[in-house]
């Protein structure tokens, strides 16, 4: 009965895994021309531009005739300029937009209606969090990882005695920073991380004088501050500057998600001695590849769907555990930095 019990639970797992199982690997044809619309959070930021970089290497291998437009807000107008560059995309034809969302669930109602008129909306860095209105989420890293690699660094960075540190992130709606934040609060329940207390989260929206004036603010509220954490690029930069410009580096240290390049000289002088990222570079180029993919019809917004994306190889489209809707294709990986990589990565 019992042998019985488990083959009949076996063929049921297997009726359902069965369509995503068989589903053959896709060939992503070059030659087509599509306009597609790459829209960071907003322009100006080192990372978004390196992500541009990599869609346009995409680009030219699937000899796409169609120019890439690299539209973006001001970061003063980050929320509102994203819906209208989405709203007016959708009226101009293009066959694909990949978004790196900043503003929350409020640009659902523009990517819902470009999605209507068959525009495949892929999201990339930051996702929509219902996922309404998106085909598919180009995720760098797996969220919960980014959690647990920030309460990783900074117990790292605190030691043993541990103490309190606070989180610079950018913005309120960015729901990346949200997650890896979520993620982080659930990582700091662990027992081995029962000496490390989170002070405090503020927003520093991606403004190096915002994120500056903000770590400063830190440094006065919490008397017995140890640490900032900023898992934005902006951020861990303005925050190792504020500390370095107040002569703090020796009593509080910075880490976060970073630029080797931007972070070279906070980490030789102690400032920042670790922090992590991932390559914006093959995210724009993989973001170009879903994008194209769907766009031509090559593969659909389905989990179990694969395909090889050019030099970085064949991935797949499952459902995204980190929200309730919403489908994803994971990149990875991480790379933490310090003393010892961080000038042969700032090269």
């Amino acid at each position: 009965m019992k042998k019985l019990l488990l083959a009949s639970a076996a063929a049921a797992l297997i009726g359902v895994l069965a369509p995503h199982a068989a589903m053959a690997q896709a060939t992503v044809k070059p030659g087509s021309a599509v306009d597609m619309v790459l829209l960071p959070k907003f322009l100006g930021i080192a990372v978004f531009d390196q992500a541009h970089n990599g869609a346009e290497e995409a680009a030219k291998e699937l000899k796409n005739s169609k120019k890439l437009q690299y539209l973006g807000p001001t970061p003063e107008n980050s929320v509102a300029g994203q819906i209208e560059i989405v709203t007016n995309a959708a009226t101009q034809g293009v066959g694909a937009i990949m978004i790196s969302n900043n503003s929350g669930d409020q640009i659902v109602p523009a990517a819902k209606a470009a999605h209507a008129k068959g525009i495949k909306v892929v999201t990339w860095d930051s996702p929509i969090p219902s996922a309404e209105g998106e085909d598919v989420f180009v995720a760098q890293v797996d969220f919960a990882e980014t959690g647990k690699v920030m309460a990783d660094m900074a117990l790292s960075i605190l030691g043993a005695e541990g103490g309190s540190f606070a989180v610079l992130s950018a913005s309120p709606d960015a729901a990346n920073q949200n997650a890896w934040i979520a993620a982080m609060q659930t990582a700091l329940k662990e027992p081995k991380y029962a000496k490390l207390k989170l002070a405090g989260i503020v927003y520093g929206n991606d403004q190096s004088e915002t994120s500056y004036n903000q770590a400063l603010a830190l440094v006065d509220k919490y008397k017995d501050l140890k640490l900032i954490m900023a898992p934005t690029t902006v951020g861990i930069v303005s925050a190792a500057k504020a500390m370095q410009d107040e002569n703090l580096c020796g009593k509080i240290k910075v880490s976060g998600l970073g630029l080797p390049s931007e972070m070279l000289a906070y980490t030789k002088n102690g400032c920042a001695p670790q922090f992590a990222l991932w390559s914006f570079v093959d995210l724009g180029y993989l973001s170009y590849y879903t994008a194209y993919a769907l766009a031509t019809g090559a593969i659909k917004a389905e989990a179990g769907q694969s395909f090889k994306a050019g030099r970085m190889g064949t991935y797949t489209i499952t459902k995204d555990p980190t929200r309730k809707e919403g489908l994803r294709i994971l990149m990875g990986p991480f790379s933490k930095y310090d003393i010892n990589n961080v000038e042969a990565a700032a090269k």
